[in-house]
């Protein structure tokens, strides 16, 4: 998603992201979501852990940070 309006706000599981999601969304943004298979393989036969990014609009990112802060309070 080079030179787009999305910007990249969380790579993490797959409840993780489910979890960010749903908060997202009750704040009326809707992210865009990609998979990434790290080996490359069929994560249920070669346990490869799959990941997935999250992406918003850049005008939503700062409310989507706020979202992030509160899950990951680093």
């Amino acid at each position: 998603m080079a030179d787009s309006n999305y910007i990249k706000i969380f790579t993490g599981s797959v409840i993780d992201v489910q979890r960010i999601i749903a908060d997202l969304e009750k704040i009326d943004i809707s992210p865009v979501v990609k998979d990434e298979n790290e080996s490359g393989l069929d994560p249920k036969i070669y346990g490869g852990h799959l990941l997935k990014e999250i992406y918003v609009h850049k005008d939503e990112l700062e409310k989507a940070q706020d979202i992030i802060k509160n899950i990951n309070p680093e």
